[in-house]
């Protein structure tokens, strides 16, 4: 590939004019979209209960840039072991300062009891994403409650969660999807990974720990996926405004993931995404796509070009692709691509928005009643899962 155009001089050149002394402006995406911007987007990722903390745990780690992370847990033993910029313990009347055990009547409660606490942490929020594992108590039962409050603010949220493995039981997955249903009436947008499909993107022999930290990463790439268009200066930037015209109302979405470092790396990365075994259906006929092409200095035109040919091409004739590109030195010799699908036929979940005092943000959709269908729980709370340093995202659904 060492004959293709960088990413640089295919963007110089596709975005060259004349204009005074001959000199191009800048590329569409660089230093004057920052400049032309009225304020800073302000982001915010809520992991809430013990799979949740732990993916906070996860993006802090990583190095998930321009995000303020915020966990919430009725566990204060693992609250006080997460590294979030804020901790807000829920439930101390109700748990005494332990899990959920496994009920979400515990978790709905307990953070409807805290809502004040919510809204100071979420406040001045454009975007907040819901992370949890559903099937469990705190996360399942508190997670509706904390999309339903950044909404009321004026965000726009974004809930990211895991069900449970099959092996967890027909309680913890009924649970799990009446978790999913709540979030759905309230949330802009809801992303769910199913478990068991780990089967499928880990190697035979990979361990256990192994498996589950891909899981922790794939939760990751999803939030960074996002919030990268928006934080990260890059080649192609998005603004908060893009990533809302595909995401703010938008019901169920699918995310797929795909890597490669092969000479034909962008054709591959783009095909490993739109088939990914963590898609559980196709992205066919999705009418919005959020595409993320990131990659070295090494990023050529027509790679980011290739890559997006390959994803409409899954999606419906008429839809809305919004897309960027992002360079990172790390990814020298290889291309990852996030893809966000939405738009699937179902009616919005969420009402249109309403006028909000000016503060240089966009306002947000009021949400609706939430369901009080959540199945209560009899499983015990107490599990050893720490023996093993399991990280609880996956493993742990929420105590």
């Amino acid at each position: 590939m060492a004959d293709r155009p960088s990413m640089k001089d295919g963007l110089s050149e596709l975005f060259r004019r004349t204009d005074g002394g001959g000199a191009p402006p800048d590329p569409v995406g660089l230093e004057g979209s920052v400049r032309g911007r009225p304020y800073v987007t302000t982001i915010k990722v809520v992991g809430i209960g013990g799979a949740g903390t732990n993916a906070v745990n996860r993006m802090v780690d990583s190095g998930v840039k321009g995000v303020e992370f915020i966990a919430i847990n009725t566990d204060v033993q693992q609250l006080d072991v997460c590294d979030a910029d804020v901790k807000i313990h829920i439930g101390q009347e109700i748990t005494h300062g332990l899990g959920g055990g496994a009920d979400p009547a515990v978790g709905r409660e307990a953070m409807e009891v805290s809502r004040d606490q919510l809204k100071t942490a979420l406040r001045g929020a454009d975007l907040v994403f819901v992370t949890a594992g559903e099937g469990g108590g705190t996360g399942t039962g508190g997670a509706p409650v904390v999309a339903q409050v950044a909404g009321e603010l004026g965000a726009v949220t974004i809930a990211i969660v895991t069900k449970p493995f099959g092996f967890e039981g027909n309680r913890r997955a009924r649970q799990a999807l009446q978790g999913i249903e709540a979030l759905r009436a309230v949330a802009d947008t809801v992303i769910s990974i199913p478990n068991d499909r780990l089967l499928d993107v880990v190697e035979r022999n990979a361990s256990v720990v192994e498996a589950f930290r891909h899981a922790d990463d794939i939760l990751r790439q999803g939030v960074q996926g996002i919030t990268d268009l928006i934080t990260v200066p890059g080649l192609i930037n998005l603004d908060f405004a893009d990533v809302r015209t595909i995401v703010q109302g938008a019901g169920t979405a699918l995310l797929g993931i795909g890597v490669s470092g092969e000479e034909d790396r962008a054709h591959a990365a783009a095909d490993m995404a739109i088939h990914s075994p963590l898609l559980e259906t196709s992205i066919e006929g999705a009418s919005g796509l959020l595409l993320n092409i990131t990659g070295g200095e090494d990023l050529s035109l027509f790679e980011v070009n290739e890559a997006a040919g390959v994803i409409s091409e899954a999606a419906a004739d008429d839809a809305n692709i919004i897309f960027g590109a992002v360079v990172d030195k790390a990814l020298e010799g290889r291309i990852a691509i996030t893809v966000v699908a939405t738009g699937f036929g179902e009616e919005a979940r969420r009402p249109e928005p309403t006028p909000r005092p000016p503060q240089g943000r966009v306002p947000a959709p009021r949400p609706g009643s939430r369901p009080e269908s959540e199945v209560r729980a009899d499983e015990p709370a107490g599990r050893d899962d720490h023996v093993l340093d399991i990280p609880s995202f996956v493993h742990q659904p929420d105590e």
